[in-house]
């Protein structure tokens, strides 16, 4: 079993009236199977109303299953005695970084987590400076985060989730409020967290270029998955993404209409010195 698996998940949203009376269903997330490994950097695609956001949070327990199961590190979500350690085992950072934020002081934030678990004062401040490091944000550790940028107030929350030291860390749309340099800012730390500290990433996005360097992808439809596979093999089938209403990279867009001109490409190109060098520009004569 992997760090974190669903069987059959299906989540409904239920509308009632003013008097308590079912209005109407949404079934957001319908037979989701998903399987990710410890140490995977897995990213979850979808436009606006896909189910990705709904599904996201099951894996922290925030919204446990109608119909099926979620296990996190093993452990049944939607069991009351679990909760506590499927929320050590899997940290949660949203699309607000306001939202998560609430000390003053940059590294006391980061210790609030660690502090709540009853983690000893100096261990405390060991995490903080571990995680801070990690996310390229501890030069700013006497800081306000009032006077963070928008992409160093994300890494700030994203440290304090690692101080309470999860297996695995799921980023909802972590980068749907930032500019470009933020965005780029968030997206490396959370690399470098997979490579260097071996936490297993989920990431859930509608920016295409963030999910190159995952493992696996999966694109979410109305609630289903509607693709799976690596990054290569999804940028592969381009007239199916656009019919589910999502941008592909300009580099992947613009090798697909010159392979279809005529030129002989390889499917599925990620960036532009795969273009290039599929192009024999550089080489040398």
């Amino acid at each position: 079993m992997g760090i974190v698996e669903t069987k059959n998940l299906v989540f409904e949203y239920i509308r009632r009236d003013e008097e308590g009376n079912v209005e109407g269903i949404t079934r957001a997330v319908d037979e989701v199977d998903m399987d990710v490994k410890q140490g995977e950097f897995v990213a979850i695609l979808g436009h606006n109303g896909s189910g990705k956001s709904t599904l996201a949070k099951h894996i922290n327990a925030i919204l446990y299953p109608t119909e099926g199961t979620v296990w996190v590190d093993g452990k049944d979500t939607a069991r009351e005695e679990n909760l506590w350690d499927v929320r050590q085992k899997a940290g949660m950072v949203f699309q607000n970084p306001d939202n998560q934020i609430i000390g003053q002081v940059v590294e006391e934030d980061v210790g609030f987590g660690p502090e709540n678990l009853g983690v000893p004062t100096e261990e405390i401040w060991q995490r903080v400076e571990e995680s801070l490091k990690a996310v390229g944000m501890y030069e700013f550790r006497k800081h306000s985060p009032n006077k963070l940028s928008g992409g160093q107030k994300q890494r700030v929350s994203i440290a304090g989730v690692i101080a309470m030291h999860p297996k695995c860390i799921v980023l909802d749309e972590p980068t749907a409020m930032l500019d470009p340099n933020g965005r780029k800012e968030v997206i490396r730390a959370a690399r470098a967290l997979n490579d260097v500290e071996g936490i297993t990433i989920i990431l859930i996005t509608h920016y295409m270029e963030e999910i190159i360097h995952a493992n696996k992808v999966f694109v979410m439809d109305k609630g289903r998955v509607a693709m799976e596979g690596t990054p290569r093999e999804i940028f592969s089938r381009v007239e199916e993404l656009k019919e589910l209403r999502l941008d592909v990279p300009q580099v992947t867009l613009l090798a697909h209409e010159l392979k279809k001109s005529g030129l002989a490409l390889p499917e599925g190109i990620l960036t532009f010195e795969e273009l290039s060098a599929a192009l024999g520009f550089g080489k040398k004569r």
